[in-house]
């Protein structure tokens, strides 16, 4: 995967500080298992897709629904393992830890922008 990457909303705060996108097959079904937890600030990002699912997974997490221009669609407070969360229409998913939604502000409505340029 691609080294991670800021994403910020449009009053140019920090809302995943260190964000991965899942740019691969593999990285996308891989996802998140295998790992202990998501430390504050850190996420990944999985482009299209409008679900996920947390089966053995060790950790909660918030889920983030995103449109095709990363406005967020809505959000899935503290999702627990062995869990599906599903939002209709297309666009991306952003993984946070538990919590991290509401820590730094995301809600519907909200756009995300990359702080930096990427490929």
């Amino acid at each position: 995967m691609p080294p991670p990457a800021s994403l910020v909303d449009e009053r140019g705060r920090v809302v995943c500080e260190r964000c991965t996108r899942a740019r691969t097959l593999a990285a996308r079904t891989r996802g998140l298992l295998g790992r202990r937890g998501l430390e504050p600030g850190e996420g990944l990002l999985l482009p299209r897709t409008s679900s996920v699912h947390t089966f053995f997974m060790a950790f909660r997490i918030d889920v983030v629904f995103l449109d095709r221009r990363l406005r967020v669609k809505s959000v899935a407070h503290d999702v627990a393992p062995f869990r599906f969360a599903a939002r209709l229409g297309r666009g991306s998913v952003l993984e946070l830890a538990a919590g991290e939604a509401r820590r730094v502000g995301i809600a519907p409505g909200s756009v995300l922008s990359w702080s930096e340029a990427r490929s």
